[in-house]
């Protein structure tokens, strides 16, 4: 039977892809398409998930990981990944200024520059989530 830390982290991936799928929509809709709703939707959603998320997995995951690799052993694996929720978070409140912006009706002056900056929250996400898939989840969900 999964652990409860391992089922949380898998709901919580599915919940943080969900929001890069609407980001990914939000990007490839610009400028002229663009669901205004659906930006303030995500622009309400991204920062409390991904802060619920981090808290969640610094306070649960991160020691269980440690305890399943040995403390001590778990390298720059932990310090890594506590600095990509500073700036996964810092990356987020900038995305949501944006989106809260569009979905309020300014206009879009800068299509591709939205378009990356979006892009660029979205793949950091899917990285992050890639890595604790493959690294960090096998090794809790044996413990």
């Amino acid at each position: 039977m999964e652990t409860l830390p391992a089922a949380v982290m898998k709901r919580a991936h599915f919940e943080k892809l969900r929001l890069c799928e609407g980001l990914e929509e939000i990007a490839d809709s610009l400028p002229d398409h663009v669901d205004r709703l659906k930006c303030l939707g995500i622009a309400n959603l991204l920062v409390p998930l991904l802060r619920n998320v981090h808290r969640y997995e610094e306070d649960m995951i991160f020691p269980a990981y440690e305890t399943a690799v040995g403390r001590g052993n778990e390298g720059s694996t932990i310090p890594r990944l506590l600095v990509e929720h500073v700036e996964d978070e810092c990356f987020a409140n900038e995305v949501t200024e944006v989106l809260l912006a569009i979905g309020h009706g300014e206009p879009i002056t800068n299509a591709d520059a939205i378009g990356f900056m979006l892009r660029g929250m979205f793949e950091t996400l899917r990285r992050h989530i890639a890595f604790e898939r493959e690294h960090v989840l096998p090794l809790i969900s044996a413990a």
